[in-house]
């Protein structure tokens, strides 16, 4: 339904997309990840026609985006990561003033306010300001200002970002509604790896602008496929302990948890007897031990790497 061939933004001599290219087929829900700065923005407004690629195309059922930036816009909603409402009107207000801007009017707008104000759950307080909502209420209503015409596009760039856990479950089951009962195409950006996982069939890894890594949640897994996640779970904290863990030959990565550490270590070795070993060494008391296959956030910081950028 949508690809992107080989696509890229310059600004000012800097790259922030070089080269990107992603597919969607019609009915599927995929993850774009990257850590910030890796250019998943600016690859959406690109997308989204919002911004022209200095190299590259987006097609759209074949045909080039650039050539015809309106035919996307017809069939794609956006859900921006930052709260795109006007504060002093009520969230029926807001509605209105987006559907008239989709070209809807009439019997037809009313209808579709309320069909997305059901589905977000918020028919019931339609008519308070928006300045009075919770975070979480504004964000549900941020998505169903997208929605109002129906798109078979939709791009979600981070909707769940700092609200509550109860709107937080809402959204998704709203996502989860749009993709597998309505048939929605659905482009989903988040950091919290888990709803990526619960979400979306397929996932691409961005990082300084390129395509490092796409797949299945299992064709991904399989980069770390040589290797097993360990947590070790301690009594106290001993950086004794720790710091001779992370020096054991079969542990690849080690990182400090709350109460504890977690490992990435090399499949098929005596890693348990080698973790007991080094506990009775420096007299810590371990609490659990939990081996599993790598996550998608296993292979996400793998690729991308651990130290937090702005």
């Amino acid at each position: 339904m949508l690809e992107t061939v080989e696509l890229g933004k310059t600004f000012k001599g800097k790259t922030a997309v070089d080269g990107a290219s992603i597919y969607l087929e019609e009915g599927e829900a995929v993850g774009l990840l990257g850590p910030n700065g890796a250019g998943k923005s600016t690859m959406i407004s690109m997308i989204a026609s919002l911004l022209k690629p200095t190299f590259g195309d987006v097609r759209l059922n074949g045909q080039s985006v650039l050539k015809n930036p309106a035919m996307i816009r017809r069939t794609l909603g956006v859900v921006p990561q930052e709260i795109a409402l006007y504060a002093e009107l009520s969230a029926y207000e807001n509605l209105k003033f987006f559907g008239r801007i989709y070209g809807l009017k009439g019997k037809l707008l009313e209808t579709k306010m309320q069909e997305v104000l059901e589905m977000v759950g918020l028919r019931e307080r339609q008519k308070e300001l928006i300045r009075t909502f919770s975070g979480g209420m504004k964000r549900r209503i941020n998505i169903a200002a997208a929605l109002l015409h129906d798109p078979k596009l939709v791009i979600m760039d981070e909707p769940t970002v700092g609200i509550d856990p109860q709107s937080r479950n809402h959204i998704l089951d709203t996502v989860r509604l749009l993709n597998r009962e309505k048939g929605t195409t659905v482009l989903y950006t988040s950091h919290y790896m888990e709803e990526v996982e619960q979400l979306c069939s397929r996932v691409y890894i961005m990082d300084h602008g390129q395509i490092i890594a796409s797949g299945t949640h299992n064709e991904l897994g399989r980069i770390l496929s040589g290797e097993d996640t360990l947590y070790v779970k301690m009594s106290a904290p001993s950086p004794g302990f720790v710091h001779e863990l992370k020096s054991l030959e079969s542990v690849r990565q080690a990182e400090e948890t709350g109460d504890g550490v977690k490992l990435i270590v090399a499949k098929q070795t005596n890693i348990l007897s080698e973790v007991v070993g080094t506990a009775d060494r420096h007299k810590v008391q371990i609490l659990n031990l939990h081996v599993h296959s790598p996550s998608l956030e296993d292979v996400f910081l793998h690729l991308t790497g651990r130290k937090l950028r702005d």
